[in-house]
């Protein structure tokens, strides 16, 4: 979907406040920075006060909220940080060929996370929860790339331990 489309589909504006960045203002909204640029027509990368942005939807209400309470389930404990991570994990896999195209779709692909399997993701989501996917949304396509993460304490899956571990987050190990 283009810049423009997704424009058109939007009602939300926000006025930029004294200090605030592109940064903060994408994931206050759970925008990706490069699309929230892209539709405000946004080059030098500068939120001046009193801007007005159009704050584009991406990703439905409902799967931020099916995405933060797997969060909230699977990274319990674990630094913010990692809850972040453990959220661009679902958004990795959506982008994916080797993965479902949709983030229900994804968290709901069988085997992949306890949650679903225990129903811990019925339960609701946590704040920090909550934001770290606004985050893991604003910044996707700039960091975490990983499609996969386990706790080695936990998991018994010998193939998860053949996977390239690149970041160590809390006790999450993520992988490609």
């Amino acid at each position: 979907m283009n810049s423009e489309t997704l424009a058109n589909k939007n009602t939300k504006k926000h006025t930029v406040k004294q200090g605030e960045s592109i940064w903060d203002i994408a994931k206050m909204y759970g925008v990706p920075i490069q699309v929230l640029k892209d539709v405000n027509k946004n080059e030098n990368n500068v939120a001046n006060p009193g801007d007005t942005f159009t704050i584009p939807s991406v990703v439905s209400e409902t799967h931020k909220e099916l995405l933060s309470r797997l969060v909230h389930a699977e990274a319990k404990g674990e630094p913010y940080n990692g809850k972040v991570a453990v959220a661009a994990v679902v958004l990795n896999r959506v982008q994916d060929d080797e993965f479902p195209d949709s983030i229900k779709d994804v968290i709901y692909q069988k085997g992949q996370f306890s949650p679903v399997d225990d129903g811990a993701i019925n339960q609701p989501a946590g704040e920090d929860a909550q934001r770290a996917v606004n985050e893991a949304i604003a910044i996707q396509d700039y960091a975490y790339h990983e499609l996969y993460f386990y706790n080695p304490s936990i998991s018994d899956s010998k193939w998860m331990r053949t996977l390239k571990v690149v970041r160590v987050i809390g006790g999450h190990h993520f992988a490609i």
